[in-house]
């Protein structure tokens, strides 16, 4: 019973271990696919202490142990909660051991009754996390060798919340804009009309993720929210950065936006859509045009603005495969009509990578397409996901099904939506995608990898 996991990632043995120590750590280690959420974040690897939240109201409290501190080589924490703890023993030892000067081992130590075939898929995803993002970093830093103060708008949605513990991991300061009162320093309240003038003091990056979700029937009122929530908002902090650029002091260095692959229209056909493609047409292009032209002051006053162009993005915790997820797993999925739609998609993790070279590369700059470098189209995708979870995928969902739900402008624009979009801006760039291929995104999000990633060599103890 139990595990016993190792690896070897390419990262020195202080790096490892103080990634290990910053705060996001787990959150970013916290599989996509497992029902706990972090409460709270442990503020020691010596004796701080995590909680987590499971379903049912249960709490996971893991408290680290101080006899087992002996920093960059361990630590360890077990489950003290009550009734879990009476009836689940838990300890999890974690060590860490120089393979060479640019290489560390490290090694998982489960003690516990569950077997270690339920236990494996969380520490092959861990691991690869680990190593993916220790790398993302170090590429990083090749551009921007100092940490950053990075403020975030949009921080508690699953892409924010998933960025600022990466942006947290890799040592740079992370601070949220919040529309209520702030509860530490590492907060911010933001007027998204009227924002305070020392709103972005001390900030050398903005990343603006905020802005009501696009899911739903296309009424009136909800497309009005849909649009007010982005281009005042977007305009009044670009205004603000233009402002805080001509001050004295003055440390703003990059605008990052949100945006969308909306922009080139709901349908157009199999034309390959660049960052120099026009603009389509449909209620979701006007909505991405306007909110990317609010960014212009910003560019105005010299600051280097970027629009992340987002495609599909591949979570169960959000979004269309969270939606998706419980169907297949039942058997119950299928292509959308006749399923020759094009998908353009991207994995969580490498959105985040973009979003971090945004804010570090001085040499990326304008829109940007955020999508993986091999779109599908719907039936691939569907065929894909059906052979990830081992299920069938033969019952195709009819054309009017989805303009049931969200009307026929809302179907159109966004599940019959065919977009072959092309991330070029990233390939130029020479871009690292962490899943280009739309098997291994799912497999590593949904905890069904066959094999580990060559470069992170990993070797499970038997069951």
């Amino acid at each position: 019973m139990g595990l016993t996991h190792t690896s070897v990632v390419d990262a020195p043995l202080g790096e490892v271990f103080a990634w290990h120590g910053r705060r996001g750590a787990i959150v970013r280690l916290m599989p996509p696919w497992s029902p706990m959420r972090v409460e709270r974040e442990s503020g020691s690897l010596r004796d701080g202490q995590a909680v987590l939240r499971l379903p049912g109201g249960l709490r996971w409290e893991a408290s680290h142990q101080p006899g087992d501190y002996d920093p960059p080589h361990e630590f360890a924490d077990a489950l003290t909660s009550l009734p879990l703890a009476t009836v689940l023993p838990w300890r999890h030892t974690h060590r860490f051991a120089s393979v060479d000067t640019r290489a560390t081992r490290v090694t998982d130590v489960v003690d516990t009754p569950l077997p270690a075939r339920m236990l494996r898929p969380m520490f092959v995803y861990r691991h690869r996390q680990l190593a993916d993002d220790l790398a993302a970093h170090a590429r990083s830093r090749v551009t921007c060798p100092e940490p950053l103060t990075i403020a975030v708008t949009g921080s508690s949605g699953v892409i924010g919340t998933a960025l600022t513990a990466l942006l947290s991991t890799g040592g740079h300061r992370v601070i949220r804009l919040v529309r209520r009162l702030p509860r530490n320093p590492r907060e911010r309240y933001w007027r998204p009309e009227d924002p305070s003038e020392e709103l972005l003091s001390g900030v050398d990056a903005l990343i603006h993720l905020a802005g009501a979700s696009i899911a739903g029937r296309f009424t009136p009122a909800r497309k009005r929210e849909i649009f007010d929530s982005r281009i005042v908002p977007t305009r009044r902090l670009a205004e603000l950065a233009a402002v805080s650029a001509m001050g004295e002091g003055a440390s703003l260095r990059a605008f990052v936006t949100a945006s969308a692959i909306g922009i080139y229209g709901p349908d157009r056909g199999d034309e390959v859509l660049t960052e120099t493609s026009d603009r389509g047409d449909g209620f979701l292009a006007d909505v991405v045009t306007d909110w990317e032209d609010a960014t212009i002051p910003a560019t105005q006053a010299g600051i280097r603005t970027i629009q992340v162009r987002t495609g599909i993005v591949q979570t169960p915790r959000g979004g269309m495969l969270r939606l998706m997820h419980p169907l297949f797993e039942s058997g119950l999925g299928g292509r959308l009509g006749q399923g020759q739609q094009w998908l353009a998609w991207i994995g969580l993790d490498d959105l985040l990578d973009v979003y971090l070279r945004a804010v570090t590369d001085p040499g990326l700059y304008g829109p940007v397409n955020a999508v993986a470098p091999a779109p599908v189209r719907n039936a691939d995708y569907t065929a894909t996901l059906a052979r990830v979870l081992r299920r069938p995928a033969v019952l195709p969902v009819p054309a009017f099904g989805p303009r049931l739900l969200l009307g026929a402008e809302g179907a159109r624009e966004i599940a019959e939506a065919s977009q072959l979009v092309h991330p070029r801006r990233l390939i130029e760039a020479g871009h690292h995608f962490r899943s280009p291929e739309l098997d291994g995104a799912l497999r590593h999000v949904l905890g069904r990898e066959i094999d580990a990633a060559p470069a992170i060599r990993m070797a499970a103890s038997p069951e």
